[in-house]
């Protein structure tokens, strides 16, 4: 098995350091600095593409891989409003992607956990929702991927929320207030809380380091080659 790396930041020598162990090769490595080497011939020497870039690029990244024929997993977050045209071109070229928010098998199951409790929570209207995620100083966008999947989840389940609102403090009564932490250096924590005038109900997801991310996107590589079509996480897990 050859894996392309499309970006090649701390997600991408993540995912290298658990590769190469598993007997699995690296066939190239593309970064900002040799970006201009990226073309059809080269992707094509590469049995699926892991891309962890930048949200500005990503789009461009996921289309040049699908038209030239070649699965790619995508973890990039903050380019959300171009992903439905993203998955049509991946349906016009008959070609395999897979993105998610989050590669994490723990992420998923909490993600699952999520919107079960939404729908259980439907019916008890005492209870109000908020989101918090906390992620390192780099991270560029806010609210984070995970924190956006989490708090989509919640929407669709709950008839008495119409959106949410990333300032807390100035959130309507149909809005899930969203808080988003920058610290230094660490991996990423999302905590979904539901408060009643009575009690408090909190579910939480800490990460101790990337090796779950990471670990994560090469399960969805392995299981994405061969296949045809838009994929998620849960399609992979089986959720």
């Amino acid at each position: 098995m050859q894996i392309g790396l499309l970006g090649y930041g701390k997600m991408g020598k993540a995912i290298e350091a658990l590769a190469e162990p598993q007997g699995i090769k690296i066939a190239w490595k593309i970064t900002q600095n040799n970006r201009d080497q990226l073309n059809k011939t080269m992707l094509r020497t590469a049995d699926v593409v892991i891309e962890f870039t930048r949200p500005e690029v990503a789009f461009e990244n996921i289309t040049t891989c699908l038209e030239a024929g070649v699965p790619v997993v995508s973890g990039t977050t903050g380019w959300l409003e171009r992903l439905a045209e993203a998955e049509n071109r991946c349906r016009e070229n008959q070609g395999a992607f897979l993105w998610a928010s989050n590669f994490s098998v723990g992420v998923n199951l909490f993600f699952a956990l999520n919107r079960y409790l939404a729908r259980l929570m439907n019916s008890h209207q005492e209870y109000d929702p908020s989101v918090t995620e906390i992620h390192h100083v780099h991270k560029l966008d806010a609210p984070s991927g995970t924190a956006r999947t989490l708090t989509d989840d919640l929407l669709q389940n709950l008839d008495r929320k119409q959106n949410w609102q990333l300032h807390p403090a100035q959130a309507a009564a149909n809005e899930i207030p969203v808080t988003a932490i920058r610290e230094n250096e660490v991996p990423g924590t999302h905590r979904i809380c539901w408060q009643s005038p009575i009690d408090e109900i909190t579910i939480e997801h800490q990460a101790f380091s990337r090796t779950g991310f990471a670990s994560g996107a090469i399960l969805s590589a392995k299981w994405l080659i061969g296949k045809t079509g838009v994929f998620r996480m849960e399609d992979v897990l089986g959720l």
